[in-house]
């Protein structure tokens, strides 16, 4: 009974197509090709990730675009909106933009995502999940190769005109991370409330 519970708690390792990926998931820790402390970062980056991946496994189009109020998101637009604050954080700490000067066609292609709302209600539906998949997977796959090009030295580089007060890069990407958890709990939370929705998905 232990071990059925422990199931539900903890999924399968799934990689961007849903798929039981390798070993060395659950240890966190730097990894090879990374700096000792972006490594680290990405261990996190990847264990939230596919938490994400594991919750919305298998849903179809109409489960997608789900609204249970009219105030709420769908689960389609929860996960384009994960990865439109990715490619912000890559656009603001990769490229060196200042957050929210976007130019018109970073705006036009994430800006209902990055924002929800009426906007992102309207128009983020009738996608397939392996569309949010491979924009998971695109987006998720240039962070990667960014981190490789840098090092600790940057991570802890501190920017002291950041929203919230001095912020370094360490923070910013750690919020990509917890922002996916925030997420994954609205995510689980409209997945248990779908048409005929059975067991525990809180």
């Amino acid at each position: 009974m232990l071990g059925c519970g422990l199931a539900g708690i903890f999924p399968p390792a799934l990689d961007a197509a849903g798929a039981t990926s390798g070993e060395g998931l659950n240890i966190l820790g730097p990894r090879e090709g990374f700096s000792p402390q972006i490594g680290t970062l990405v261990s996190m980056l990847n264990w939230m990730r596919d938490v994400v991946l594991s919750s919305v496994k298998g849903l179809k189009t109409a489960q997608l675009d789900y609204l249970h109020d009219a105030r709420a998101n769908t689960i389609g637009a929860l996960l384009l909106h994960l990865g439109a604050l990715e490619r912000l954080y890559q656009i603001h700490t990769f490229e060196g933009r200042k957050w929210n000067d976007w130019d018109d066609e970073t705006g036009k292609r994430w800006g209902p995502a990055s924002a929800l709302g009426r906007e992102a209600r309207q128009t983020i539906k009738g996608n397939s999940l392996g569309y949010y998949l491979e924009v998971l997977h695109e987006g998720r796959e240039r962070t990667l190769a960014e981190l490789r090009k840098r090092d600790d030295a940057w991570l802890m580089q501190v920017d002291s005109d950041w929203v919230w007060g001095p912020t370094n890069n360490y923070c910013k990407w750690f919020r990509v991370c917890e922002h996916e958890s925030n997420h994954n709990g609205q995510i689980k939370w409209i997945k248990g409330r779908l048409p005929g929705a059975t067991g525990n998905q809180d």
